[in-house]
């Protein structure tokens, strides 16, 4: 029976020349894609998914215009033999499928399929000629339509230069390519010109352990800890310390029956995790960050060398952890820390981190550093409450009090506050007069919705407002607004609070201060990292900033 275009012995050599050998597997499947095909409307754009990975693939890319390189062909690897070819667009097609009852009728081709036999056992000639006699009579064919969500190409979309080992790469893999995160199949040998930075390493430095009994006077690698629940947990030997008899039996009692031979340590493309976690911290550390030397237990902490604002790039923070057998863990972005307070950790993983993944983090962390604590350097500001019915008296500001004790609470003085009715010149007339008192920021208060009467942007724009940013993914505090305003040569920032301030003692007014007291920049892309984490859990009881709300 004929395949397609193809005599059974013309297919034989096509599949021959492509497979290397005429695979039983690759011919039933020439008799499979025919057999869909010929199911299709004439002319159906079609494209193919192959639930075998083992030879149907190859015939699909032999007898149709579907590849695993055009994406017109899906391998989704259930373990059965069958293909179906689909309209592309809708994703109705045919099924084709190896049917074990009508395989019964030709015994070598049964025994074949169901690996009863060794391959060595079977009687090849006679295999062929039934899978040739039976042609297509051992399929069955059933109507189907792909899930959609298998419709369509996945593009690769931006394509950036990985920062370790400089290949391009797919950006949406990270800040890293996965080649670098540890996910290369492969060690590249530098002796070959290689940089080794996009192969595997070896997970575990060779070192060699000695019974505790046997190492009295020996020097101890690395700093071994003491946990003692509910009470204490620190090194009870250091690295560098001579094991005396008394530390001795104290290892023992920690449950620590072996330690490292010091007489056998690892060549130089193994670097100690003190050294390396010092060798990060020198990177990671900024203007306002500190830190203690030497690290213990591979591990260092910085603090905040004043009170201020913790910042944090981002992007090099995923970079570096990224890379395997290295860690950073930090408080978060943006957040307000008092001096003396710890803000992060980092570590080296294994006690001896191999050259690779070193020379790979340390590139993940670039030239800038990771950490830093911005001071809140904004120290005058002014606020002002719209609404005419505050204005008239018919309703009692609390905005003032409010909005004062939170800017007081961080270091900034109020040197004006005004309330002015829903009217576009009075609001700007009143932003320019704080403007000339030497105002650093103003917050505005209420006004931001989207009722006529709300005028409060309107007048922020005849006051010089510019880059203007108005809403953000926060609950409550959606119809927030940040900007400047230029005025005269003056330039502050302004904050503009919507009235849910009164009601919810924490809104995105809360998460956006801090950033404008330390004169950072905020952009849409700040303000769309809030979303996780932007609504606000309602508590009857508010104790943010130890909550999750904005973190």
């Amino acid at each position: 029976m004929n395949i397609g275009k193809y005599t059974f012995e013309e297919f034989k050599e096509l599949a021959a020349a492509f497979h290397s050998y005429p695979a039983p597997g690759l011919l039933l499947g020439g008799y499979m894609v025919e057999m869909a095909r010929r199911h299709l409307p004439e002319g159906t754009l079609f494209e193919a998914m192959v639930e075998s990975a083992k030879c149907l693939p190859d015939a699909v890319q032999l007898l149709t215009l579907c590849s695993t390189g055009n994406q017109w062909m899906k391998v989704v690897p259930l373990g059965r033999y069958a293909v179906s070819l689909y309209d592309k667009y809708t994703g109705e097609g045919y099924r084709v499928y190896v049917d074990a009852a009508k395989l019964k009728a030709w015994p070598e081709y049964y025994a074949w399929f169901m690996k009863l036999r060794p391959k060595a056992e079977q009687d090849s000639d006679q295999l062929f000629r039934e899978i040739e006699e039976a042609g297509e009579s051992v399929c069955s064919i059933q109507a189907v339509r792909i899930d959609p969500k298998h419709l369509g190409h996945a593009h690769m979309g931006e394509v950036g230069v990985c920062p370790v080992c400089g290949e391009p790469y797919p950006s949406r893999d990270g800040g890293i390519c996965r080649g670098c995160q540890g996910e290369a199949p492969y060690v590249v040998d530098a002796r070959e010109g290689g940089s080794g930075a996009a192969g595997g390493v070896l997970e575990r430095a060779p070192l060699r352990v000695v019974p505790v009994e046997d190492a009295y006077g020996r020097t101890a690698l690395h700093d071994m800890t003491e946990i003692i629940p509910d009470e204490a947990k620190g090194p009870a030997v250091l690295a560098g310390q001579t094991l005396e008899a008394g530390d001795l039996c104290r290892l023992q009692r920690m449950g620590k029956f072996h330690v490292y031979d010091d007489s056998a340590l690892p060549g130089s493309e193994w670097v100690h995790e003190n050294d390396a976690v010092q060798a990060f911290a020198a990177r990671m550390a900024g203007q306002g960050v500190e830190y203690d030397l030497p690290p213990r237990e591979g591990k260092i902490n910085f603090r905040a060398a004043r009170t201020g604002m913790l910042s944090i790039d981002l992007e090099a923070l995923e970079r570096f952890n990224l890379v395997p057998d290295v860690m950073l863990a930090t408080r978060h972005h943006a957040a307000v820390v008092e001096e003396g307070r710890l803000i992060a950790g980092s570590r080296a993983i294994p006690l001896y981190l191999s050259q690779e993944h070193f020379s790979r983090a340390l590139t993940a962390l670039g030239d800038s550093p990771v950490l830093s604590v911005l001071p809140l350097k904004v120290k005058k500001a002014a606020v002002l409450v719209t609404g005419t019915e505050v204005f008239q008296g018919l309703i009692e500001d609390r905005f003032i009090p409010i909005v004062t004790g939170k800017l007081m609470g961080l270091g900034c003085e109020v040197v004006s506050s005004s309330i002015v009715p829903d009217d576009r010149e009075a609001i700007a007339q009143a932003v320019r007069g704080f403007l000339e008192q030497g105002a650093e920021l103003v917050v505005t208060t209420a006004g931001m919705s989207v009722d006529p009467d709300d005028v409060t942007r309107a007048g922020l724009v005849d006051a010089g407002l510019t880059d203007a940013l108005y809403g953000m993914p926060v609950l409550p505090g959606t119809m927030t607004l940040v900007g400047r305003l230029r005025h005269n040569g003056t330039v502050a920032r302004v904050i503009g609070v919507p009235a849910c301030a009164l009601y919810y003692k924490t809104t995105g007014f809360d998460l956006l201060l801090p950033r404008l007291l330390a004169g950072c920049d905020v952009a849409r892309r700040d303000l769309a990292r809030l979303a996780e984490g932007g609504f606000c859990h309602n508590c009857k009881t508010c104790t943010w900033p130890k909550c999750p709300f904005g973190k």
